[in-house]
């Protein structure tokens, strides 16, 4: 069930990503940096993890799958999207995802130095 903790229009998948912060069960996996909340699909802010059809993307999927799916997670849309996803930074019982697949080893932060994490800091 999703669950909107600010008011975020959504009325269709071509709609415009808002700023606020989205709480929701992750319905469905796409990829290594992509998941699903009901019909929302959100990219994961900062992160880039292997195409499907790439060395490591099918590994980078599961890791994904077996981190969140069917599981909540509470994500700060930052207002902008990336073809039909919008871009956000989810966490997992205060973990930022992206974070944790970098430092499994399945996704990279773009133009930073190997081993780096997003967000260490925060």
């Amino acid at each position: 069930m999703l669950a909107c903790l600010l008011a975020i229009p959504w009325s269709a998948p071509t709609a415009q990503c808002s700023r606020g912060t989205l709480t929701g069960e992750v319905t469905y996996v796409r990829d290594g940096d992509t998941i699903e909340l009901g019909e929302m699909a959100i990219r994961l802010q900062g992160l880039a993890a292997p195409e499907w059809n790439e060395p490591g993307g099918t590994e980078a999927r599961e890791a994904m799958i077996e981190l969140v799916h069917h599981h909540t997670v509470l994500c700060e849309l930052d207002g902008t999207r990336t073809y039909d996803r919008c871009v956000a930074i989810c966490r997992l019982g205060g973990q930022d995802v992206a974070a944790v697949l970098v430092q499994e080893g399945r996704a990279t932060v773009p133009g930073s130095a190997a081993g780096a994490t997003p967000r260490m800091n925060d």
